[in-house]
């Protein structure tokens, strides 16, 4: 996962997660946020399934994909301005902008059309205002 910043907020972390294979997504998403809160976001039960998607040998739905890629765009955002500790925290906390509710949950438990916009958004605003 790139760490570099660029004139754009986040402008680099969305190229990636557009241009990534799923496998590299899903180990730079394992590498940073750790296998499992991957899996957990990606709603298996267990972080075998992580290493089966890293390794190729088994492949996650369409829309375990786009939520891991929205998961991936949101962490390299984040990460262009605080450190893995606070991701991985603000991926798991409780947010105000969510209605009290986890960026984790939203992502695994919402639809991805509601849920996307609305973690990027509270992801977006983090960054700025910290």
């Amino acid at each position: 996962m790139s760490m570099t910043g660029t004139a754009r907020p986040g402008l680099r972390a969305h190229e990636e997660s557009v241009k990534l294979a799923p496998a590299q997504i899903v180990a730079g998403l394992r590498d940073f946020l750790g296998a499992r809160l991957v899996a957990y976001i990606g709603n298996v039960s267990n972080t075998r399934s992580v290493r089966d998607w890293v390794e190729g040998t088994h492949m996650p739905s369409a829309q375990v994909v786009q939520r891991l890629r929205t998961a991936y765009y949101i962490a390299g955002l984040l990460r262009e301005r605080e450190g893995a500790a606070t991701v991985q925290s603000w991926f798991l906390g409780m947010n105000p902008q969510l209605e009290d509710r986890s960026p984790a949950w939203m992502l695994r438990e919402q639809p991805g059309e509601s849920a996307g916009p609305a973690v990027i958004a509270a992801a977006r605003s983090f960054a700025a205002l910290g």
